[in-house]
């Protein structure tokens, strides 16, 4: 099994960061590579950001095609150029976020986000609002911290996500949480160590989803939603 991770901002320090924790995460038949495009913003913190890296991370996806990987992960809790992706590929495609809300349902009633920024938090909510799940979420919180800094200062973030977490439980009713950005992968073990409540690693998540599908034999349906675009020229 062969899967490929798109990091969609041009952070080597990320992409080092998912590539230790997704072969610290995988079986030991699957084969993880793991990429960022050399063009487009260095961390992604807003809808700027968002469309801005788009475009370099559909090149790495159409590069990515002839490959011959089983599944592809775009390792950005904001879905970046997911639906886009699904609509060139025939194999599974998946974004953080989706992969990650659909785990969380499995686990308890209401489910809280951690996000890295208060600006953040209105997109959180309108992502949740959009796959018809507000009802299941319990809030969503800012560490008031930066992408970067996330990835940056794992002890502080993991001290700041302990503290943030734990009034989501305590005063809000969430029941899992969900560590809203790929910046804090590998810190859900000591999380959770600590607030005895599931806490999700969106990328860790959507590598064991990912791995499922192909074992499945599934991917996205190309008849609706995701059918390949009509043929056409660009300029």
């Amino acid at each position: 099994m062969r899967i490929l991770i798109i990091n969609p901002n041009t952070s080597e320090l990320m992409t080092d960061k998912i590539r230790a924790v997704a072969e610290a995460a995988k079986r030991s038949d699957c084969h993880v590579t793991v990429v960022c495009p050399s063009r487009g913003p260095v961390t992604i913190e807003s809808s700027y950001d968002e469309a801005y890296a788009i475009s370099p991370t559909i090149d790495l996806v159409k590069e990515a095609r002839t490959e011959n990987y089983d599944a592809i992960i775009l390792a950005c809790f904001c879905e970046v150029g997911v639906e886009a992706a699904r609509e060139i590929s025939s194999i599974p495609i998946l974004g953080l976020e989706e992969a990650t809300l659909s785990i969380a349902l499995l686990l308890g009633e209401k489910f809280g986000i951690m996000t890295e920024k208060r600006p953040r938090v209105a997109m959180k909510r309108r992502h949740v609002r959009r796959y018809g799940l507000l009802e299941r979420l319990a809030s969503v919180r800012p560490l008031e911290l930066s992408v970067a800094e996330l990835a940056a200062d794992p002890e502080g973030t993991k001290a700041a996500g302990i503290a943030l977490a734990r009034r989501m439980v305590e005063e809000d009713g969430a029941e899992v949480i969900i560590m809203g950005c790929a910046a804090m992968a590998g810190y859900s073990e000591d999380l959770e160590r600590e607030l005895q409540v599931p806490v999700l690693d969106p990328l860790k998540v959507s590598l064991k989803v990912a791995e499922a599908l192909v074992d499945m034999g599934l991917a996205h349906s190309r008849v609706g939603l995701y059918a390949p675009p009509t043929s056409k020229e660009f300029k």
